[in-house]
């Protein structure tokens, strides 16, 4: 068995700002990417006599071990609601807010039922559930790119349509014209 004695500090400071910028990129969150790589560390440290260097290097194994810390993170960040101004609100709130609250996410949902069914999917998949194309992709079997086109096209529908200010389709309707 070829077991060396495994130094943190010196794999920090060699690996450290690789395994961050890795795991940035994967994450796009700089914050949740530098607990990723505390949590590297903490993984190896307590897993040192796992290690053989015959079998890899140091670099070889913490990139490992992130890799399995960065998709735990990224699962755990998807399992979250993807609306946390929501979580934030006052205990006891403006029955006006509320009311303007509903009527935005009526407005919301309005707008994306006139949606394609293909097109809500996409804007569903990848901004509600916080997929990416590629796993949508591989979920539907349509290109990446005709699922971005799709997504393009959504989101000039959902501009044009949430554009327009609360109640203005009523707006006749309710002026007592």
């Amino acid at each position: 068995m070829g077991r060396s004695a495994f130094d943190v500090r010196a794999a920090y400071a060699e690996h450290g700002a690789s395994l961050v910028a890795f795991a940035a990129a994967s994450l796009r969150d700089r914050a949740l990417a530098e607990d990723c790589v505390q949590e590297v560390f903490v993984r190896a440290w307590r897993a040192q006599e796992r290690h053989d260097p015959d079998r890899g290097s140091v670099r070889t194994w913490l990139f490992a071990i992130a890799r399995n810390v960065v998709v735990d993170a990224a699962r755990a960040r998807a399992r979250r609601p993807g609306v946390a101004a929501g979580d934030a609100a006052p205990e006891v709130a403006d029955p006006r807010d509320e009311h303007a609250a509903v009527v935005e996410r009526m407005r919301l949902a309005q707008a994306l039922a006139r949606l394609t069914p293909e097109q809500r999917q996409v804007v569903v998949e990848v901004h509600l559930n916080g997929r990416d194309y590629a796993d949508v992709s591989q979920q539907t079997g349509v290109a990446a790119a005709t699922l971005r086109t799709r997504m393009f096209a959504a989101l000039r529908v959902l501009r044009k349509d949430l554009s327009d200010g609360p109640g203005s389709e009523e707006g006749g309707v309710s002026g007592g014209r």
